[in-house]
């Protein structure tokens, strides 16, 4: 009964998001639903494999959007995309080490849990450090969960028309067959590509790329019925909600207000970072938000393309700072972990 229950839960949520033309509803709604299902103590059985599909179709559907000129873009701007990238390293890096100097949670927790991207590797690397791995946890989940929701309210405010709305849906569009297998295998191969070279965030990252190049080389077209991005983008909110499970949250209702300040602080420096690209470069406010947003690309990837943001600056912004998270992030945290002086049993 458990899928049921979680689908049940989740319909209401998400028609009423929609109703309120909230962007991204279709991926809020199961996320909210989620975590209520899993803090009453609900569990769903379903294979990994599952969600990392849905992350690779939300991969194509990015590919499909962004122009294969992301790179000369990049390389054209790329003083202010190392800024951006720079800027947030550096702000999540000296959040750590003030959180961990101060003790504000046990031992080197806050180092690992405010790095800003790759929330898997970060939680595992914790244990190995010795941190409370369920805390490093809660706080790299709650902090895409907080940037999901922030994002989308900013999103509403500067860029999202009705037309996003529930009335503008067209569930179940003509379909050319051959280009949604295409898409499906693309979807189905990169992830598990992915998992074999051992690519962090591949499931998401190899169709994306990938589909960037074949996509606009004309080697295949990218098709994604709005029935397909509706069950995608469920599988990835729900994949975030029900890792809020009741013991977890047990084990963290203490320190929960901290980890909230403390996240709540580090979306307000990328806020701060976000402003000045809108008053030094002239980016839109919307696409600066979104671009600077610290962590979920996947879930800023579907708020983006909800919108009229320019999607490829902010999944080339994104990207890049995936990529730097997991290059210099483990290296950075080992580094500053292993200075800092935490007291005996920290």
């Amino acid at each position: 009964m458990a899928w049921p229950i979680l689908i049940a839960l989740t319909v209401p949520v998400t028609a009423l998001l929609l109703w309120l033309h909230v962007p991204a509803a279709l991926m809020l709604g199961p996320l909210v639903a989620g975590i209520a299902f899993a803090s009453w103590g609900g569990q769903v059985r379903s294979p990994v494999s599952i969600f990392a599909v849905a992350q690779g179709i939300v991969g194509c559907l990015i590919a499909k959007m962004v122009p294969l000129s992301i790179v000369g873009d990049i390389l054209g701007h790329w003083v202010l995309f190392s800024t951006g990238v720079v800027s947030v390293l550096v702000a999540s890096c000296g959040l750590g080490w003030l959180m961990t100097r101060l003790q504000i949670l046990p031992g080197t927790t806050a180092l690992w849990g405010i790095s800003p991207g790759a929330a898997s590797v970060m939680t595992f690397m914790a244990e190995a450090y010795g941190a409370d791995i369920r805390l490093v946890a809660l706080m790299q989940y709650l902090r895409i969960f907080l940037v999901a929701g922030i994002a989308a309210l900013v999103a509403r405010v500067f860029g999202v028309s009705s037309s996003y709305g529930a009335a503008a849906i067209l569930w179940f569009p003509e379909v050319h067959w051959l280009s949604l297998g295409e898409t499906l295998a693309l979807a189905i191969v990169g992830p598990a590509v992915a998992r074999v070279a051992r690519i962090p965030a591949g499931a998401f990252l190899v169709p994306m790329v990938a589909g960037i190049v074949l996509a606009h080389l004309g080697f295949m077209t990218i098709e994604l019925p709005t029935w397909l991005l509706a069950a995608s983008y469920a599988l990835v909110g729900w994949n975030i909600g029900l890792r809020f499970t009741r013991p977890l949250l047990v084990h963290a209702a203490r320190a929960l207000p901290r980890i909230l300040v403390c996240t709540l602080i580090l979306i307000a420096i990328c806020g701060g970072i976000a402003a000045l690209f809108v008053l030094v470069a002239g980016v839109d406010p919307l696409t600066a938000y979104l671009a600077t947003s610290p962590g979920g690309s996947d879930s800023i990837a579907i708020i983006a393309a909800s919108t009229n943001c320019d999607v490829s600056f902010v999944m080339a912004m994104q990207t890049v700072r995936m990529i730097a998270v997991l290059l210099l992030a483990p290296v950075l945290t080992k580094f500053i972990a292993e200075r800092v002086k935490v007291p005996p049993g920290g």
